[in-house]
């Protein structure tokens, strides 16, 4: 069969069949570790189709295991597209491996796997946090999204997109990808914040513009000359490790709540706040502007709604938060020709 006859028959794999395949596959419907959607069967078919059928050698009976986790996310098309790669560096008690990788024009799509070799720092909650980079004098647009987890060999998988920012081509013999740090353990917190009386929010609270901004959402430019509220330790409270409610307040007829997320470069905490109603609708802010701590390690954010004195009975404060403490480090790269074999077009 040609490569293309290949391509065209695993594009055209129906849902249903699989849907078949799976119903009457007792290996995967006991499966715990995994979930597998529809999707996620037509691309490990058609992954599996085509390796077969082009003798990749990559699908060996250890990898088999590895193509259920990983494969699940990838279209069949970009999974013809993706050229094994199969290098892999240790640092730290970590193994990452890269995979498979494909170059095209100016973007790049890297598999890459993460495997603890030493404890169980690694879960289905890991993060890259950002830290990846290929060796390209550009600047770059970047999206990794978790593609599956493997609880018993405590193996977490990536696809990683990288675009450059300026339109041109990723070139070179060579190219080196790098990780340098990574979180786990991460927590999420969603849920009404009973400690916020919103019926007895200040009318007049003490203010502050004396502040290194952080940042402010799009929503929140024209409210920039607010200022902003001065915690309060007496109404302080935490919903959550690494998050404390500093402050509630009217400013100019909004009500705001400041929010404090501890040591972010760190941890990643981050969230945002919503009202909700007596219906249980969800009335989001304005807009939100962030300033540093003192040591430039914690952030506050404030929310400004736009609700007013006489209508705050009415609602209630609902947080959503994501924590984590968990920052694992280290020095993980490897270097693989771009110009691979078993390259298709789509």
């Amino acid at each position: 069969m040609k490569r293309e006859e290949i391509s065209e028959a695993v594009g055209n794999i129906s849902p249903r069949h699989v849907q078949e395949a799976y119903s009457n596959w007792p290996r995967i419907n006991s499966y715990k570790h995994r979930k597998f959607s529809i999707k996620r069967m037509i691309a490990l078919v058609a992954t599996l189709v085509l390796c077969f059928a082009i003798a990749i050698p990559v699908l060996a009976a250890a990898d088999v295991d590895l193509a259920y986790d990983i494969l699940y996310a990838v279209s069949p098309q970009t999974a013809q597209g993706l050229k094994p790669v199969r290098m892999a560096c240790e640092d730290n008690g970590i193994r990452m491996e890269v995979i498979a990788a494909d170059f095209r024009d100016n973007k790049a799509q890297i598999l890459i796997s993460m495997q603890d070799l030493a404890g169980d720092r690694i879960d289905e909650t890991t993060d890259l946090f950002d830290s990846y980079t290929i060796n390209q004098p550009f600047p770059g647009n970047a999206t990794c999204e978790l593609v599956g987890f493997n609880d018993e060999t405590t193996t977490s998988e990536f696809m990683i997109h990288i675009t450059n920012a300026e339109d041109k081509d990723i070139v070179g013999k060579k190219i080196t990808f790098k990780i340098d740090k990574f979180l786990s353990d991460k927590k999420e917190f969603h849920d009404v914040l009973p400690l916020i009386n919103l019926s007895d929010v200040p009318l007049s609270p003490q203010t502050q513009t004396n502040v290194r901004i952080r940042g402010l959402s799009n929503e929140a430019e024209a409210l920039k000359e607010d200022p902003f509220l001065v915690p309060d330790p007496e109404k302080s409270f935490s919903p959550v490790n690494g998050v404390t409610i500093t402050a509630t307040g009217f400013i100019n007829q909004r009500l705001h709540i400041q929010a404090y997320y501890e040591n972010i470069l760190k941890t990643d905490n981050h969230g945002y706040l919503e009202l909700m109603d007596a219906e249980g609708n969800m009335i989001r802010c304005l807009g939100s502007m962030s300033f540093w701590d003192s040591e430039k390690k914690g952030s506050y954010e404030e929310y400004i709604f736009d609700v007013s004195p006489d209508e705050i009975s009415e609602y209630k404060a609902y947080g959503n938060f994501w924590t984590c403490d968990t920052l694992v480090t280290g020095d993980w790269q490897v270097t693989f020709p771009i110009d691979m074999q078993l390259s298709f077009d789509y």
